[in-house]
């Protein structure tokens, strides 16, 4: 069985620094993290084949992160992708959830929240992608 905490992890944000601490946050739990400036990078890592978890700053400039969110979701709508944002925007995070974002996390955060946030989103990926190869070799 794979270990979910050998997940990878798309992170985006335009804040340099914050961009690393969040990086290296997420490594120390054991993530393997690639961590992008500018989100049309970052799309153009990710396919339907995609086996971990995007976490995406919204506010960014040129492709943000619902914008990001929306391709992510037409790529596969079961990859889980979290949302951050500094910006306490109650309405955004109610939308963003009820398109199927998998959850939405208000800065300045814990790293614990964000981190157990992405596990459990790993494991739900981890379920899906496994529940694909079995129905694939089921033929």
């Amino acid at each position: 069985m794979m270990d979910h905490d050998a997940a990878p992890v798309v992170l985006i944000d335009d804040d340099s620094d914050l961009l690393k601490a969040t990086a290296q946050t997420l490594e120390l739990a054991g993530f393997s993290v690639s961590a992008f400036a500018v989100a049309a990078e970052a799309l153009a890592r990710l396919d339907a084949g995609f086996a971990g978890v995007v976490v995406s700053d919204i506010r960014m400039p040129e492709i943000d992160g619902l914008q990001l969110f929306d391709r992510v979701l037409r790529l596969d709508s079961d990859i889980p992708v979290i949302l951050v944002t500094g910006h306490g925007d109650i309405a955004v995070a109610v939308k963003a959830i009820k398109d199927g974002a998998y959850d939405f996390i208000t800065k300045p955060f814990a790293a614990d929240r964000l981190v157990q946030s992405v596990r459990r989103a790993a494991e739900k990926r981890r379920l899906v992608m496994e529940n694909r190869a079995l129905r694939e070799a089921a033929g």
